[in-house]
């Protein structure tokens, strides 16, 4: 399962994104988008998970919780719908 990851702090990267949710089980890959123009993150990330129920549990105990200083945001990722048809990307 994709998770989306909001509000996520500046200082955040990738290695502290993983190991936030490997404490509900494995993790496939966590990643924090970085904006092109600045390579600064852009305050939001997905995360993907081999299991349903490790996903949902990771969800239910990280959503609203604290991870560097900002309260995070975590949902399911929804495909992204836009007018480009180019489909596989994600968002919250």
């Amino acid at each position: 399962m994709k998770i989306y990851v909001g509000n996520l702090s500046y200082s955040t990267d990738n290695d502290g994104l993983r190991a936030a949710f490997e404490q509900f089980g494995a993790v496939n890959s966590a990643e924090v988008v970085i904006d092109r123009n600045t390579n600064r993150s852009r305050g939001f990330g997905f995360v993907e998970m081999p299991t349903d129920d490790e996903a949902k549990a990771a969800i239910a105990g990280l959503d609203s919780k604290d991870l560097d200083g900002r309260p995070i945001k975590v949902n399911e990722a929804r495909p992204r719908r836009d007018d480009s048809g180019g489909g596989g990307s994600y968002r919250y």
